[in-house]
């Protein structure tokens, strides 16, 4: 499949600019990048759901960065609201009695965006601050509330919350703990919700054996010990793994009758990205505490929001909350991510993210017949396709899955991650049909090369 630059170049991009940054390369360190590799894709353009390397090369950005760019790249509308902004007041913080208005109004916007019940907002720079601060204000809950006993946090295997320390603790991929040890004391993580490796689970089901873990979890560690549960509504990481419909409900019961909280990790799925505002409407469960960034600006600037309940917010604050950080609440990032909520609401970029997300499942049905595809899971514009070696035992590919989004980058043009078992797709919430045709046909055309072993025949 070719692909033609549809990004246009101009002055400040042009072939000189590969030159500088060839040579200066080596000064940034990369973060999965071994030592030795030499090669990089610098981009430095983009416009929708297309970027523009310095070779002038495009591509489908069907990743939208790290899941995070709705509204699409090159919004001038957004570099205009940051711009005005800066003239007037830059920044400023919310310590104490401190505030500003955008830091107020963008508090009040959220309040009526999120499930009924998180009417309080703190905020961060990003996503794993935004899990730090989550996992303090759970035990923090309870030290005040007279449970200073109440320290375990339980999380879940294959998840993802970050690389802090409290965030990369909860996180259940082993590559985040593995050199960095001692991670934070009392977490323990428990198995994922995850129908596809149906296996693990037995005759129970995925929920019935999630729950009884999850019940003989709590009775061994006592449950006037434990302070909060993490978990995202979709693992995103994990490869949009969705849980059954049961398996939240079930939880959020099980925790509140133990005096649990429960802590939704809405990062990836916040904004839109699930056909939702948050992934927690179509799961039917609201959070004690639900953390959200990324789609909060779409990228433009960093910025996260902690969403709150009351009881929460009101114990914690007594004293005084006493964490905060340097950027919460800077006015430059709300008023950004005031006019992107604006733009995502104003240009329906739910219902896109609902119909074409469901038209692009349909494309992608057909990749079921392939030998190596054994799954294609979609929500919203959240979809994930798991690669495995063989169908029959459900086994990954044994060289995950990056030489083949490796492949669909180089030959198709389209950039996605690969994670260990799954290509993770979520594009930008503008995501047109024909968009999603060329998706789909550049996913055929490599996939349908994919053999067992993970290799990817030539063209």
């Amino acid at each position: 499949m070719s692909v033609s630059p549809t990004v246009p170049v101009t002055a400040s991009t042009a072939s000189g600019t590969a030159d500088w940054i060839q040579a200066d390369r080596d000064r940034l360190i990369h973060p999965n990048l071994p030592a030795g590799r030499k090669d990089r894709i610098v981009m430095v353009e983009g416009k929708g759901c297309r970027v523009r390397d310095s070779t002038g090369r495009s591509y489908l950005d069907a990743a939208a960065v790290l899941g995070m760019v709705q509204v699409g790249h090159g919004r001038g509308e957004l570099a205009d609201v940051a711009a005005a902004q800066m003239k007037v007041l830059e920044c400023f913080h919310t310590w104490e009695m401190m505030s500003n208005d955008k830091a107020i109004e963008l508090a009040s916007r959220l309040a009526e965006l999120a499930p009924a019940g998180l009417e309080r907002v703190f905020f961060t720079s990003g996503g794993a601050e935004g899990n730090e601060i989550a996992l303090r204000m759970a035990r923090y809950f309870h030290y005040r509330a007279g449970r200073p006993e109440r320290t375990w946090v339980l999380a879940r295997k294959l998840g993802y919350h970050g690389i802090g320390y409290g965030s990369g603790s909860v996180s259940g991929l082993p590559v985040y703990h593995e050199g960095f040890g001692p991670t934070m004391p009392d977490v323990h993580h428990l198995t994922a919700p995850d129908p596809y490796q149906i296996q693990q689970y037995g005759e129970e089901g995925v929920t019935d054996f999630c729950l009884r873990e999850l019940r003989e979890t709590i009775e061994r560690i006592g449950p006037g010990r434990i302070a909060a549960m993490i978990g995202e509504p979709v693992m995103s990481v994990g490869g949009a793994v969705i849980p059954p419909a049961d398996y939240w409900p079930r939880v959020a019961e099980l925790l509140r009758q133990h005096g649990i909280l429960l802590i939704f990790d809405e990062v990836v799925t916040g904004y839109g990205r699930t056909g939702h505002w948050f992934a927690a409407e179509h799961f039917g469960v609201t959070p004690d505490i639900m953390v959200t960034a990324k789609g909060l600006t779409s990228g433009y600037v960093p910025h996260g929001a902690v969403l709150v309940s009351d009881e929460v917010t009101e114990t914690i604050t007594g004293n005084g909350f006493p964490i905060g950080f340097t950027y919460t609440g800077h006015p430059t990032a709300c008023a950004v991510a005031l006019a992107n909520i604006d733009l995502i609401d104003q240009e329906n970029m739910l219902e896109n993210a609902a119909k074409t997300g469901a038209y692009l499942a349909e494309r992608l049905e057909g990749l079921r017949d392939l030998p190596v595809v054994g799954e294609v899971r979609q929500l919203g514009l959240m979809l994930g396709i798991e690669l495995v070696a063989d169908k029959g035992t459900r086994s990954p590919l044994p060289t995950g899955t990056a030489p083949v989004a490796t492949a669909l980058r180089e030959e198709a043009g389209i950039i996605l991650r690969g994670n260990p078992r799954a290509l993770l797709i979520n594009p930008p919430l503008v995501l047109s049909r024909d968009e999603a045709d060329e998706l789909a046909d550049g996913l055929y055309a490599v996939l349908r090369r994919v053999d067992p072993d993970g290799s990817v025949r030539a063209a």
